[in-house]
């Protein structure tokens, strides 16, 4: 067992002599005189209650795990709980750096010594020369530190700007011959180096020189060597110039005696052609192309020069074949169709909601290989929602679009840019505005108008096209192209409404685009005037065929893709006509079909589509149904609205208000009433999914139970149950629910009261943050009064030195004072006891 702390006391008191026998009185007044004695006990009770007391200094209870930039090495070695060593640090860290600056204040100029090694009392004289002198050679040598030419880099002694080496003996030249026929980076690396000149002017030198004495050579200039370094550098060029022209030479001297060489070496000669006699063609050799078979003939410079130039054209002029993609395969496309789809239902979406299109997603026009395929579309297609002018590479050939019709070398002018010659003209120009038929173009037509004769039209391959019969033989293969209404019934006067499209065919082909600078504008006039001659046809009475009608709407919707603005603008002045009448024509209505056909009605706002569902509202918000024609033309009107809010599921207030007096009307027959009733099936599927549908159709259902329309009004009533039974009543938020506060205090099983238990935690580290701030705060302003206190002393001895220095210089001036009054005194004493015995 270990000896305890009492008795390791007693030993330790021993062993230093504290303790022990009692001492004498002598012994012990003899030990009190000794002061060394005296302080060599209390310097071994100091170790020993240090050794015994550990707790006495605090350290750290183990040094910091992780280095960092705030991070102090002593820190870890700092002894802590000790305010005397504490304050005798601070007090020399201020001495350090405060008192400088308190020195400082209020003093301007001074030196300030920045030679290297001058503030290091670790370096020596000697060291301190040595980094000057290596610092001065290395500002010498700053500019050629990159310098690969440069091999001397070590420092050497000069005098007088010639080196102290004796390795070798100076040459006549002071720079390497071998850099002038060298590489221009070596050239340009030796005419880096930097070169001294001599103090005393070379020239001055050659002045004062004696005939009969030995000059020294004398250091070259940098622009006496940069001279010779150029006109070496031109001399060897010349001399490899006129080496090569040698080399040149003979070789043309050996090339004219090539066929003699050659044909003596295969066994016979030929003769010389006289020089009276014509130069037959000479003979080609295998080994000898023709141009140097012509050389050798004899051919002159000028016709050599001739043929050169005609080649170089031909080459320039060559048409170069023009780089194909790859053939995709059928899931390749299938793929990029579906990519195609995706993308366009995308961009219908945000038009739909309003939201902005960025440029980058327009589709990019792909540009077509041949001239005469080529056709501009305008950028502002993709405004008015229409599709670009690409095509779809699944269509059949010679089909691109709507109403395709191939362009006969009849219909093409004579004085045409367009050129059509061999296979080209006898395959035809496709014309990129066609006739597919669209299913939900087909699908509309087949709810708004009537059943149309089987003879009319045919669809083959998916192609709209018009039979052409005996009378189609009569029409001319061309006409003038109309610029206005006016224009288009004079070309319209004698020919049957049926042969219209056929008419508007070949004025289309006759005035292709491509076929003519001019054409564009006259097909975008041509463009307007069908618009109006639409609204012509259905007015006129009897009205025109639907057919003739629909197949203009078809090619006035391919050429929208064109010419999207004239026709555009052409539809909106149509419908300010109606907003001033406010009663709908049948021409009216046939160009509401024809916007709701060829423009997209889902946008959120489209420059012709909302101007027209805005009036079609209109009308049926501020009119009551007066006439059989009112409740007619409402029932068209409303499948109009219907079919424009498809997509977009749109909700119209006008529409159910004026079906619903439509159906009260005594003016509505049943045929009107099955047409109402189809309109009323149809908005309850379209607005199905509305919470409000309860509310929009339960006032139908009074007006159609006095009416026949029993199905429709069981379907109704069943969508009305379904939809009461779906909606759910208002439900507060659904939040977590709240324990019930309890009175039963919380036990903490470890509790320290030294730390806080607050259950905010914001609350918590704002408290902590603050506490953290006032410690802060604190150290600070205790720091600022240890400074203030550092410079009261500090101001306070200065005061207290020049006091003293005052007092001593005042005592001693007055101390020569007296002295010399005593002097004096006793010199007078002495004169007067003098006289007194005299």
């Amino acid at each position: 067992m270990p000896p305890s702390q009492l008795k390791r006391l007693k030993s330790s008191l021993r062993e230093q002599g504290i303790t022990g026998p009692q001492k004498s009185k002598k012994q012990k007044k003899s030990q009190n005189k000794n002061a060394d004695a005296r302080a060599q006990r209390d310097s071994a009770l100091a170790s020993i209650r240090e050794s015994f007391n550990p707790f006495e200094f605090k350290h750290l209870a183990r040094p910091k795990k992780f280095e960092y930039v705030s991070n102090k090495a002593d820190n870890t070695k700092r002894v802590l709980g000790r305010p005397g060593v504490t304050k005798s640090q601070g007090e020399e860290a201020r001495r350090k750096s405060l008192l400088p600056e308190m020195n400082r204040k209020n003093k301007v100029g001074g030196i300030l010594d920045r030679r290297i090694g001058e503030n290091d009392p670790t370096m020596s004289l000697e060291d301190r020369m040595m980094a000057r002198f290596e610092r001065e050679q290395t500002k010498k040598r700053g500019g050629n530190v990159f310098d690969l030419e440069d091999g001397d880099d070590e420092v050497q002694l000069t005098h007088g700007g010639q080196s102290l080496t004796f390795d070798h003996e100076i040459g006549d030249e002071d720079y390497d011959a071998a850099s002038i026929s060298g590489s221009s980076d070596g050239e340009d690396g030796f005419l880096k180096r930097k070169r001294r000149r001599d103090d005393v002017d070379g020239e001055e030198g050659e002045d004062d020189e004696v005939p009969g004495e030995e000059q020294p050579e004398r250091k070259k200039s940098k622009a006496e060597v940069m001279k010779e370094v150029i006109a070496k550098s031109k001399l060897h060029k010349y001399e490899r110039q006129h080496q090569k022209e040698e080399d040149d030479d003979l070789r043309e001297e050996l090339d004219k005696d090539l066929n003699d060489v050659l044909a003596a070496l295969r066994g016979h000669m030929n003769k010389k052609p006289e020089s009276d006699a014509p130069k037959d063609e000479p003979k080609r050799d295998i080994a000898m192309n023709a141009d140097r078979a012509a050389l050798l003939a004899g051919a002159s410079q000028a016709a050599k020069d001739k043929e050169y130039d005609t080649r170089v054209r031909q080459m320039l002029q060559d048409a170069r074949a023009k780089p194909t993609e790859r053939t995709k395969t059928e899931e390749e496309k299938a793929r990029d169709e579906a990519k195609r789809l995706k993308e366009l239902e995308v961009k219908r979406m945000k038009r739909m909601r309003g939201e902005p299109t960025s440029d980058d997603e327009e589709p990019q026009q792909k540009e077509a290989d041949d001239e005469e395929d080529e056709e501009d579309f305008n950028d502002d297609a993709a405004e008015f929602g229409l599709k670009s002018g690409t095509h779809p590479s699944s269509r059949p050939e010679g089909v691109e679009d709507e109403d395709d019709f191939i362009m006969d070398d009849d219909l093409v002018a004579t004085d045409s840019e367009a050129d059509f010659s061999g296979d080209e003209s006898d395959e035809g120009s496709e014309v990129d505005d066609t006739m597919a038929m669209d299913d939900e173009d087909a699908d509309f037509l087949k709810h708004v108008l009537p059943d149309k004769p089987k003879e009319q039209s045919k669809a083959v391959n998916g192609v709209l096209t018009i039979g052409a019969d005996a009378s189609s033989s009569k029409l001319a293969y061309t006409y003038p192209c109309p610029r206005s209404h006016e224009e288009l019934l004079k070309v319209f006067k004698d020919v049957a409404s049926e042969d219209v499209p056929i008419v508007v065919q070949r004025i289309r082909a006759l005035y292709h685009a491509g076929l003519h600078s001019d054409n564009k504008n006259k097909l975008a006039d041509f463009a307007c005037a069908l618009v109006d001659h639409i609204a012509y046809l259905a007015n006129q009475t009897p009205p025109a065929s639907l057919s003739v009608i629909e197949s203009i709407i078809r090619h006035i919707h391919s050429m929208s893709r064109s010419y999207p603005v004239q026709i555009a603008t052409q539809f909106r002045e149509q419908l300010k006509q109606f907003q001033e009448s406010n009663d709908p024509s049948p021409g009216d209505l046939t160009l509401l079909t024809a916007i709701g056909s060829i423009y997209p009605t889902s946008d959120h706002f489209h420059q012709v589509v909302t101007p027209a569902i805005t009036l079609m509202a209109r009308w049926m918000g501020l009119n009551t149904p007066a006439s059989s024609k009112d409740v007619a033309t409402g029932a068209y009107v409303g499948a109009l609205c219907l079919q424009y809010q498809r997509l977009s599921k749109r909700y119209v207030p006008e529409l159910i208000r004026y079906t619903t007096l439509c159906i009260k009307s005594p003016h509505a027959t049943p045929a009107l009433l099955t047409t109402h009733s189809k309109n009323v099936l149809v908005a309850a599927d379209l607005w199905s999914t509305s919470p409000s549908f309860t509310e929009i159709f339960t006032p139908l259902l009074s007006p159609l139970k006095s009416t026949s329309q029993k199905s429709t009004l069981q379907t109704l009533s069943a969508r009305l149950t379904t939809a009461r039974h779906r909606r759910r009543p208002q439900l507060l938020h659904n939040h977590r629910p709240l324990p019930i506060k309890s009175s039963i205090p919380k036990f903490e099983e470890s509790f320290d009261p030294n730390k806080h238990y607050d259950p905010d935690k914001e609350r918590s580290e704002a408290a902590k943050l603050q506490k953290e701030y006032k410690r802060e705060k604190k150290g600070a302003l205790r720091e600022l009064r240890k400074d203030a206190n550092f410079i009261a002393r500090e101001k306070l001895r200065e005061k207290k030195d020049k006091d003293a220095a005052y007092e001593a210089k005042y005592k001693r001036l007055v101390a020569e004072i007296q002295g010399e009054e005593g002097r004096e005194k006793n010199v007078y004493e002495k004169e007067k006891k003098k006289r007194q015995r005299g």
